[in-house]
């Protein structure tokens, strides 16, 4: 699986891009009727806005993807440490490349696995996870890595999509992305999501558009 995942973002930039920006009329057609109507777009802008232009801390950002959504964010925070990982080497040198474009000179780009990040305990102030825990294989790992390496106060960012809210949508993830190894099950409903995060994080924002959630989540 993790093969099949790591091969299948392996196609181009802009039919990614215009996929999840919603950059063409199919894109919208899509995400109206298979998704609840879901604006990838707005929801990127209020994640994104949960983190101060002025950041100074550690920013952890998995999976980076194509930096689609947070170039222009980064290019605004000059004084933080940022390091961005993605499984998907094709992905991360399209992040590369968006990054140089900008001028950003604050970030560190790797490839790797959520499942085992090689980072010391405690050692991020946020981690932004985007469009990302639908498609980790090992939905658990991927938590306890991000909670491992998180520092006690800091910020889980996460939107991504959830089964249970749209009936077309969960059989789109079922079937099509998890065939193409875009999605991989199984998938959490808002109310798993719940019970993962509330042994361990202080809830400060949790909301449900269409099929997709977004939060941010304070470690305790």
């Amino acid at each position: 699986m993790a093969d099949k995942i790591k091969s299948s973002y392996k196609f181009s930039k802009s039919f990614y891009d215009d996929a999840i920006t919603q950059g063409k009329w199919w894109s919208k057609l899509y995400f109206k009727l298979l998704w609840g109507g879901v604006d990838d777009n707005e929801i990127a802008r209020r994640v994104l806005s949960w983190i101060p232009d002025g950041f100074k801390g550690r920013l952890l950002d998995v999976p980076v993807g194509t930096a689609v959504f947070t170039t222009e964010k980064y290019r605004k925070m000059k004084q933080a440490d940022i390091t961005c990982l993605d499984y998907s080497q094709d992905m991360l040198e399209q992040a590369e490349y968006r990054f140089r474009g900008a001028g950003i000179s604050n970030i560190h780009t790797m490839q790797g696995d959520v499942g085992a990040l090689p980072f010391e305990d405690r050692l991020f102030d946020i981690v932004l996870c985007m469009n990302g825990l639908h498609v980790f294989p090992n939905k658990d790992k991927a938590y306890a890595e991000i909670l491992r390496t998180l520092k006690p106060g800091g910020e889980l960012l996460a939107c991504f999509y959830i089964a249970g809210e749209q009936r077309v949508a969960d059989w789109l993830a079922k079937t099509v992305m998890t065939h193409m190894g875009w999605f991989t099950p199984p998938f959490d409903t808002a109310n798993d999501v719940r019970q993962r995060l509330e042994p361990y994080y202080d809830i400060l924002d949790f909301h449900v558009e269409g099929a997709m959630l977004y939060f941010r989540a304070r470690k305790k």
